[in-house]
């Protein structure tokens, strides 16, 4: 069999806070495994661990990321059993779907010893303070980055065309949509399209889109009409019945970066910085906003005030990426001592008895 992995991300370090889609990813699933009573530098392994082994014996293994920690896990979905395991660590609660019965919570803190714990109470405590301390700094130095973007769309939007921007629109709907709408309600899936990390944002877009047939590459700028035509497309898929992932923006969760149609195997995205790329397939395509719908000469008439706009925003950026990088660190420090404080054994018995119940399905 043909094996395929992906790679999302379903919360993020917005402009807005910490913000998931978890609900959304997990909708439809039969049974989660929720890792509790620890810390995700405990869970992470262990995910890895039930998803490498378990991705073995199906060919379909969905990784959700962690925006905390580059190359940790959020949790794993096995979609083919309709099974996910996923970490409950703080700050990733979510409201509970039917526990017993979807949610089977199993409780890490028994591998703990609670004695090797018990000196580092208050430097455990002073770490959690502080990782909450810096990720709010972050998110309100990301706030202001949003806030900046806002005066970079202004000129552009002042310049955009409309009739121009719908008529793009409307060539789009006429191609990926028939009069004839499917006989079914449609399937809405919600996550991130990547994600602001301690290293920068991260994205996984030409791995989740390299197999599809047709790929839109939006290019424009800021207040360019991008996500506004994006947002339409899903509304549209949504009339007509067809299933639809639609991957919000890692600083502004209200705004859309890509939209993947599975039924049609289409792919559009916005393409440009930070996440910029290029056609690499002959089927790929470009949709430049900017030639499109925006006055000629826009740019140039702006040079200046975009230049100041443009440092000014990156300055915002950094600023929050070194916030989320010194919570990075508090992090490391708190997982290192809990790892230390844990007994392999009997996490490893843990593991084991959640493969062993996998593989029964």
């Amino acid at each position: 069999m043909t094996r395929r992995e992906r790679h999302i991300y379903a919360a993020g370090n917005t402009a807005r806070g910490y913000k998931t889609f978890f609900e959304s990813v997990l909708e439809g699933m039969e049974r989660i495994y929720y890792l509790t009573g620890v810390v995700e530098g405990i869970t992470s392994p262990l995910i890895e661990t039930i998803g490498t082994e378990m991705g073995r014996k199906t060919d379909r293994v969905e990784w959700i990321h962690s925006p905390f920690e580059n190359g940790q896990y959020d949790g794993v979905i096995f979609p083919e059993w309709k099974v996910a395991i996923m970490d409950s660590s703080y700050p990733r609660m979510t409201r509970p779907f039917a526990p017993g019965v979807t949610e089977i919570h199993v409780n890490l803190q028994t591998s703990l010893n609670v004695d090797q714990l018990s000196p580092y109470a208050a430097q455990i405590s002073g770490w959690f303070e502080g990782i909450e301390r810096k990720s709010q700094e972050a998110y309100e130095a990301f706030g202001e980055a949003l806030r900046i973007h806002d005066e970079w769309e202004a000129p552009y939007i002042e310049n955009l065309d409309r009739d121009k921007a719908n008529l793009v629109t409307d060539e789009l709907l006429g191609l990926l949509f028939s009069d004839e709408p499917l006989s079914k309600p449609a399937n809405v899936r919600r996550m991130y399209l990547g994600a602001a990390t301690p290293l920068g944002p991260v994205d996984h877009i030409m791995k989740l889109t390299d197999h599809l047939d047709k790929r839109y590459f939006i290019k424009g700028r800021p207040g360019s009409g991008k996500s506004t035509m994006l947002k339409k497309l899903v509304n549209e898929a949504v009339k007509q019945g067809m299933d639809v992932e639609v991957y919000h923006c890692g600083l502004d969760p209200h705004s859309l970066d890509m939209v993947i149609l599975p039924e049609k195997s289409v792919a559009l995205f916005d393409s440009t910085a930070p996440h910029e790329y290029f056609p690499s397939k002959p089927s790929d395509e470009v949709v430049d906003m900017y030639e499109r719908a925006i006055t000629p000469g826009t740019d140039e008439k702006y040079e200046e005030e975009l230049l100041d706009i443009k440092v000014r925003y990156t300055q915002k950026i950094k600023e929050a990426t070194a916030c989320l990088a010194v919570a990075k660190e508090l992090r490391d420090q708190l997982n290192n001592v809990y790892v230390e404080a844990t007994d392999q054994q009997r996490l490893k018995a843990v593991v084991q008895a959640i493969i062993g119940r996998l593989s029964r399905m």
